[in-house]
């Protein structure tokens, strides 16, 4: 399986750009969302993704088991579209799973030989100032940590801003 990996941070254009790598490649569009709505804001922000995917994208819900659901959906002729990591770090975080079982979850099946594609989608949270509280600096260095599993078996890595992308591997 190819994989394309996109990092950027909030309101970048990566998933717009993301949307557009999917549908270039001429396969069956799945998107694999982690987000959940605990909100109304959340609530909006999934509306609005939703209505940038009319048919003929297939969605499929994956908060935590991610590496099923790609497991599960992956194939001949289908591209997915997984959007995004840091949601689903953070679904796990507040679940108090295992962060490194499943990231190496994630990466086996990603690594797996088998036809299609897959981008995965994060938001790129160490550019900033350190946080200040323990929980939030947990969750930039489980995200950093990530990231760079992810990006070392990624056969391509684009950081988007401004909605412009910036190829950095591949």
């Amino acid at each position: 399986m190819t994989v394309h990996f996109i990092l950027g941070g909030a309101r970048s254009g990566k998933s717009r750009l993301a949307e557009g790598l999917v549908l270039a490649t001429g396969f069956a569009p799945v998107y694999i969302a982690t987000g959940q709505a605990f909100d109304a804001e959340m609530e909006a922000r999934i509306a609005e993704h939703q209505a940038r995917r009319p048919s003929p994208w297939v969605t499929v819900d994956a908060p935590l088991d991610l590496a099923e659901a790609i497991a599960r959906e992956a194939g001949e002729g289908r591209a997915l579209l997984v959007d995004c990591l840091t949601l689903w770090l953070t679904n796990l975080m507040m679940a108090e799973a295992d962060i490194e079982a499943e990231a190496r979850r994630l990466c086996d099946v990603l690594r797996q030989p088998q036809p299609g594609f897959v981008a995965l989608v994060s938001n790129e949270v160490g550019l900033s100032i350190v946080p200040e509280n323990a929980l939030a600096r947990r969750f930039r260095d489980e995200a950093g940590r990530l990231h760079q599993q992810i990006a070392a078996l990624a056969s391509k890595v684009t950081f988007v801003a401004a909605g412009l992308p910036l190829q950095l591997k591949g």
